[in-house]
């Protein structure tokens, strides 16, 4: 049987990723951060899933979870690795407490490096392996190629992960482990009920303030039409296990639009069509 770790399984991309690859045999390795979360994963997915407990900006906590895995896996290996646990931060840079972009980045960038580094020797990144090298996937973003109003500390911890994903996949030629990016767009998880609920009070008093609102209703009413968790999982999969994978794969929902488009066009129209859209454009005479 194939073994698999993925980080952030609770909910969301993780949790619809480990339902695809138990669906398809493999046994899951999830993270999750509380007991209660374990719990229930364990009574939903049975034997097929091992949580494994750790916050992924926790470096003594994230090597024990290597070892536990190790221990589990009794001298077998993982033939993948999916860095998915991360966060989104909301806010307009001018404003955004740095406090909050540390953590922004820490969760996204440095988190998945950590687990990356503890777990990379059990897909075969030591001098005297010789079985079949795992794969690593990177869970991005749109984000991670197109940057967004009011997500900038999203987008600057996703432009950055892919970054590091296509230095690390350099390197890890050395071992013949390969290193897949994958980038959805809008995705029906509850991350969008954390959105809802966050307090953006702090920018009331802003020249932002209209505008944020304006956005907040836009992505959370996209976001809530987005593919189901599985459609990224299914992705996941193929990404983990197809001969030949592609080294980015994008999952977008209206790709001609949201995607292709965007990416076509000249920067300054799209700069342009989002201030329009979000009423950021600046008036005359200020």
């Amino acid at each position: 049987m194939q073994n698999v770790l993925v980080t952030g399984v609770s909910t969301g991309i993780g949790w619809g990723t480990a339902k695809i690859l138990i669906s398809k045999g493999m046994h899951v390795f999830g993270s999750v951060r509380k007991q209660s979360d374990a719990g229930k994963l364990v009574q939903e997915f049975g034997a097929a899933l091992t949580p494994v407990l750790f916050d992924i900006t926790d470096e003594p906590a994230v090597h024990a979870g290597a070892d536990f895995v190790r221990e589990q896996l009794a001298g077998d290996t993982l033939c993948g690795l999916v860095n998915n646990a991360g966060i989104a931060v909301f806010g307009p840079l001018l404003h955004q407490p740095i406090a909050d972009f540390r953590k922004q980045i820490d969760v996204n960038l440095t988190g998945s490096l950590i687990v990356t580094q503890s777990f990379a020797p059990l897909l075969g990144a030591r001098s005297n392996f010789t079985g079949t090298p795992g794969r690593i996937v990177m869970v991005s973003s749109v984000g991670g190629k197109m940057g967004s109003p009011f997500l900038g500390a999203y987008v600057a911890s996703k432009h950055a992960l892919e970054g590091l994903a296509e230095s690390l996949r350099r390197e890890l030629i050395l071992y013949g482990i390969d290193v897949i990016i994958v980038g959805p767009g809008e995705v029906a998880t509850p991350i969008w009920d954390k959105a809802e609920q966050s307090d953006v009070s702090m920018y009331e008093h802003t020249d932002y303030a209209a505008s944020l609102a304006h956005f907040g209703d836009v992505a959370l009413a996209e976001g809530r039409k987005g593919f189901p968790p599985e459609r990224i999982g299914e992705v996941i999969y193929t990404a983990l296990t197809t001969a030949q994978p592609r080294v980015r794969y994008a999952i977008v929902p209206n790709a001609i639009t949201n995607w292709f488009l965007p990416n076509l066009l000249p920067r300054r129209i799209i700069d342009n069509l989002l201030a329009r859209s979000y009423g950021l454009t600046r008036a005359r005479g200020k």
